[in-house]
Protein backbone atom coordinates (compact mmCIF):
# COMPACT_ATOMS: atom_id res chain seq x y z
CA UNK A 1 0.00 0.00 0.00
CA UNK A 2 1.48 3.36 -0.88
CA UNK A 3 1.34 6.04 2.07
CA UNK A 4 0.30 9.21 0.89
CA UNK A 5 2.78 12.83 1.60
CA UNK A 6 2.54 15.02 4.52
CA UNK A 7 3.42 18.51 5.60
CA UNK A 8 4.89 19.15 8.52
CA UNK A 9 5.22 22.76 10.08
CA UNK A 10 8.84 23.49 11.62
CA UNK A 11 10.14 25.98 13.78
CA UNK A 12 11.61 29.29 11.43
CA UNK A 13 14.81 28.16 9.78
CA UNK A 14 14.88 24.75 10.81
CA UNK A 15 13.95 22.97 7.79
CA UNK A 16 17.11 21.49 6.32
CA UNK A 17 18.16 19.98 9.91
CA UNK A 18 14.23 18.52 10.40
CA UNK A 19 14.68 16.97 7.14
CA UNK A 20 18.59 16.05 7.79
CA UNK A 21 17.22 14.52 11.05
CA UNK A 22 13.95 12.41 9.44
CA UNK A 23 16.38 10.83 6.87
CA UNK A 24 19.20 9.78 9.38
CA UNK A 25 15.71 7.64 10.98
CA UNK A 26 15.02 6.33 7.55
CA UNK A 27 11.48 8.31 7.06
CA UNK A 28 11.15 9.75 3.33
CA UNK A 29 11.29 13.46 3.57
CA UNK A 30 11.57 15.95 0.87
CA UNK A 31 11.97 19.71 1.66
CA UNK A 32 12.27 21.63 -1.33
CA UNK A 33 15.67 23.58 -1.95
CA UNK A 34 15.92 26.86 -4.37
CA UNK A 35 19.10 27.97 -5.67
CA UNK A 36 19.94 31.47 -5.14
CA UNK A 37 22.59 33.44 -5.72
CA UNK A 38 23.25 36.12 -2.74
CA UNK A 39 25.40 39.08 -3.17
CA UNK A 40 27.77 39.80 -0.35
CA UNK A 41 29.79 43.06 -0.43
CA UNK A 42 32.84 40.94 -1.28
CA UNK A 43 31.59 38.05 -3.33
CA UNK A 44 28.91 36.20 -4.84
CA UNK A 45 27.93 32.58 -3.74
CA UNK A 46 25.17 30.11 -4.68
CA UNK A 47 23.13 28.89 -1.36
CA UNK A 48 20.44 26.66 -1.32
CA UNK A 49 17.36 27.86 0.75
CA UNK A 50 13.98 26.06 1.00
CA UNK A 51 11.31 27.22 -0.57
CA UNK A 52 8.62 26.46 1.70
CA UNK A 53 9.24 28.38 4.58
CA UNK A 54 8.71 26.08 7.92
CA UNK A 55 7.43 23.22 5.32
CA UNK A 56 9.03 19.78 4.94
CA UNK A 57 6.98 16.68 3.07
CA UNK A 58 7.20 13.56 4.56
CA UNK A 59 5.70 9.96 3.37
CA UNK A 60 5.65 8.17 6.56
CA UNK A 61 4.24 4.88 7.14
CA UNK A 62 1.62 3.91 10.04
CA UNK A 63 4.56 3.84 13.20
CA UNK A 64 6.42 6.68 11.85
CA UNK A 65 3.24 8.85 12.04
CA UNK A 66 3.12 8.37 15.77
CA UNK A 67 6.92 9.27 16.46
CA UNK A 68 7.75 12.09 14.24
CA UNK A 69 6.90 14.86 15.92
CA UNK A 70 8.68 13.58 18.87
CA UNK A 71 12.16 13.34 17.07
CA UNK A 72 12.99 17.05 18.06
CA UNK A 73 11.40 20.45 19.11
CA UNK A 74 12.04 21.90 16.06
CA UNK A 75 8.85 19.83 14.59
CA UNK A 76 5.51 21.86 15.55
CA UNK A 77 2.82 19.74 13.67
CA UNK A 78 1.63 17.98 11.22
CA UNK A 79 -0.36 20.69 8.71
CA UNK A 80 -3.98 19.81 9.21
CA UNK A 81 -6.83 20.82 6.82
CA UNK A 82 -10.58 20.36 7.43
CA UNK A 83 -9.54 18.71 10.47
CA UNK A 84 -7.28 15.97 8.75
CA UNK A 85 -3.53 15.68 8.21
CA UNK A 86 -2.98 17.70 4.72
CA UNK A 87 -1.90 15.00 1.81
CA UNK A 88 -0.33 16.45 -1.32
CA UNK A 89 -0.17 14.06 -4.41
CA UNK A 90 2.76 12.18 -5.51
CA UNK A 91 1.84 13.95 -8.86
CA UNK A 92 2.45 17.34 -7.24
CA UNK A 93 5.65 16.63 -5.40
CA UNK A 94 7.02 15.21 -8.72
CA UNK A 95 6.19 18.44 -9.86
CA UNK A 96 7.88 20.68 -7.81
CA UNK A 97 11.32 18.17 -8.28
CA UNK A 98 11.65 19.02 -11.39
CA UNK A 99 10.53 22.73 -11.83
CA UNK A 100 13.75 23.18 -9.00
CA UNK A 101 16.17 20.89 -11.23
CA UNK A 102 14.98 23.26 -14.12
CA UNK A 103 15.28 26.71 -12.82
CA UNK A 104 16.56 28.51 -10.18
CA UNK A 105 15.39 31.35 -7.87
CA UNK A 106 12.59 30.39 -7.97
CA UNK A 107 9.61 32.62 -6.30
CA UNK A 108 6.22 31.84 -4.59
CA UNK A 109 3.40 33.79 -5.22
CA UNK A 110 0.05 33.10 -2.91
CA UNK A 111 -2.61 31.95 -5.12
CA UNK A 112 -6.40 31.05 -4.74
CA UNK A 113 -7.05 31.36 -8.77
CA UNK A 114 -6.09 28.42 -10.52
CA UNK A 115 -5.55 27.48 -14.36
CA UNK A 116 -8.94 26.96 -15.83
CA UNK A 117 -10.83 28.43 -12.86
CA UNK A 118 -14.00 29.82 -14.51
CA UNK A 119 -14.02 33.59 -13.36
CA UNK A 120 -15.96 37.10 -13.52
CA UNK A 121 -13.56 39.91 -13.75
CA UNK A 122 -14.85 42.62 -11.05
CA UNK A 123 -13.27 46.09 -12.43
CA UNK A 124 -11.22 47.74 -15.35
CA UNK A 125 -12.60 47.79 -19.14
CA UNK A 126 -13.96 44.33 -18.95
CA UNK A 127 -15.95 44.68 -15.87
CA UNK A 128 -18.64 42.03 -15.67
CA UNK A 129 -17.57 39.76 -18.23
CA UNK A 130 -16.98 36.07 -17.11
CA UNK A 131 -13.98 33.77 -18.68
CA UNK A 132 -11.33 30.56 -17.74
CA UNK A 133 -8.23 31.78 -15.98
CA UNK A 134 -5.01 31.06 -18.32
CA UNK A 135 -1.50 31.35 -17.65
CA UNK A 136 0.19 33.65 -20.29
CA UNK A 137 2.36 36.15 -18.89
CA UNK A 138 5.52 37.06 -21.29
CA UNK A 139 8.74 35.59 -20.10
CA UNK A 140 7.58 33.72 -17.35
CA UNK A 141 6.63 30.25 -16.64
CA UNK A 142 4.77 29.40 -14.34
CA UNK A 143 3.38 25.80 -12.50
CA UNK A 144 0.11 25.21 -10.10
CA UNK A 145 0.19 23.31 -7.02
CA UNK A 146 -3.32 23.33 -6.24
CA UNK A 147 -3.05 21.28 -2.91
CA UNK A 148 -0.48 23.96 -1.55
CA UNK A 149 -2.44 26.71 -3.43
CA UNK A 150 0.78 28.37 -4.45
CA UNK A 151 2.31 29.18 -7.86
CA UNK A 152 6.01 28.63 -8.56
CA UNK A 153 7.57 31.83 -10.90
CA UNK A 154 11.04 31.72 -12.65
CA UNK A 155 11.95 33.93 -15.27
CA UNK A 156 12.52 31.79 -18.81
CA UNK A 157 12.56 32.98 -22.08
CA UNK A 158 9.70 32.05 -24.38
CA UNK A 159 11.69 30.35 -26.94
CA UNK A 160 12.20 27.84 -24.10
CA UNK A 161 8.64 26.52 -24.30
CA UNK A 162 6.67 25.10 -26.54
CA UNK A 163 2.95 24.41 -26.63
CA UNK A 164 1.81 20.55 -26.18
CA UNK A 165 -2.05 20.91 -26.82
CA UNK A 166 -3.57 24.23 -28.58
CA UNK A 167 -7.29 24.56 -28.16
CA UNK A 168 -8.67 27.88 -29.65
CA UNK A 169 -11.96 28.98 -28.73
CA UNK A 170 -14.43 31.76 -29.59
CA UNK A 171 -16.32 31.84 -26.69
CA UNK A 172 -13.71 32.60 -23.78
CA UNK A 173 -15.01 35.65 -22.74
CA UNK A 174 -19.04 35.86 -22.11
CA UNK A 175 -20.69 39.46 -21.65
Amino acid sequence: METNWNVLYTRSRCEKKVAALLSKRGIENFCPLNRVVRKWSDRHKLVFEPLFSSYVFVRPNLEDVFRITQITNDIVNFVYWLGKPAIVKESEINNIKAFLNAYSNVKLEKSDIRVSDNVRIISGPLMNRQGSVTSINSNKVRLAIPSLGYLMTAETNVSNVSILNTVYRTDQLVS
